[in-house]
């Protein structure tokens, strides 16, 4: 079968880091968790590496692990999932720096790394990861006393710069850790766009670095593009794949193209997007299924051999609209059987 193809433009992350950069007075890390938001941690870690970054967060040692594997020994690489149980040897080995979230944590690390660097994460309210306020209190001394590199917190409204959840977190972190002589950190994209009072000493982008929402003025950073497997003509009153979903409205001709949901091209999104052939708008019709898609080309003079789905016409976000979720997840779903090529100047 043939291969549908995504394209990852190293030049445009890079691009989006450094805007990003340029928003702040305050060191920017990178995340690069769910491999590289589907995207290929290692390419994508390099990357940003010459583009100056030096600190990346992952979500769990494992992540960690395989990261450090690709970009050597020197930039630093926090985990957001902290010290877990059976990760110990892993952390000192690869030399990985946990942001501890809860008492066990903070016990286990000191007791089985405690020359090991590491950081502290606090719950402002999310309640999700991290130390809450009657914890910290309770372990402060102890932690300040071997010296984190960096106090952070994560922000649950960011993405929506009215609500009041914003202020209210910034207050409390501000109230945990105000005169302390650590680091602090709490701004991820939206947070940076929130703006100074977010940023403290270290910002920790993510999704923007990729082309996704909130930040408005990223460049897409992948395409894909989908190979025609084959075209029929369809007459009016027939239908076209599972559950006669799509019924032709007149003579009409479909192609088939080769991908589906097992690539993260989720069935919610039946119906509800279209591909290009050049400018071109081609619907998608019927249901989406495992392997295969189909689209209306009945108005095209020339049928192409492969169109767009992800790109200069369509954002992740636009798809993640049509199928009813969040940009992250389009990203982070992208299939391994897509043939993957990297652009870079």
């Amino acid at each position: 079968m043939a291969t549908a193809t995504l394209t990852i433009d190293l030049d445009a992350l890079i691009n989006n880091w450094r805007a990003l950069d340029a928003q702040t007075e305050v060191t920017t890390a990178a995340v690069v968790k769910a491999d590289g938001y589907g995207l290929g941690a290692d390419r994508v870690a390099r990357a940003l590496m010459r583009a100056g970054v030096t600190r990346f967060f992952v979500a769990a040692a494992e992540e960690g692990a395989s990261l450090r594997q690709a970009i050597g020994p020197d930039p630093e690489i926090n985990i957001f999932g902290g010290h877990m149980r059976g990760d110990t040897d892993m952390i000192s080995d690869m030399n990985l720096t946990p942001m501890l979230n809860s008492v066990d944590q903070i016990v286990r690390h000191v007791e089985a790394l405690p020359a090991h660097p590491f950081g502290v994460q606090l719950d402002t309210g999310m309640n999700r990861l991290g130390l809450e306020a009657s914890e910290w209190d309770a372990v402060k001394a102890l932690v300040l006393q071997r010296g984190p590199t960096l106090i952070m917190s994560h922000l649950a409204c960011a993405d929506e710069p009215e609500h009041p959840m914003n202020p209210r977190q910034l207050a409390a972190f501000k109230e945990m850790t105000d005169g302390l002589d650590v680091p602090r950190s709490l701004a991820a994209t939206g947070g940076i766009l929130l703006g100074d009072d977010y940023h403290f000493d270290l910002t920790r982008p993510g999704v923007g670095l990729y082309g996704g929402m909130p930040f408005v003025d990223a460049t897409p950073v992948a395409s894909l593009r989908l190979p025609v497997i084959q075209v029929r003509d369809v007459a009016e009153g027939e239908s076209v794949g599972y559950g006669n979903a799509w019924i032709a409205e007149r003579d009409s001709k479909v192609a088939t193209l080769a991908a589906g949901y097992a690539d993260g091209i989720l069935r919610a999104m039946s119906g509800k997007v279209a591909t290009f052939a050049g400018e071109d708008r081609c619907p998608l019709i019927g249901r989406i299924s495992m392997d295969l898609i189909g689209i209306d080309v009945t108005d095209l003079s020339d049928i192409p051999r492969e169109v767009e789905l992800l790109g200069q016409h369509q954002s992740v976000d636009t798809l993640a609209d049509a199928a009813g979720t969040i940009g992250y997840e389009i990203l982070t779903s992208m299939g391994q059987r897509y043939q993957r090529r990297y652009k870079f100047s």
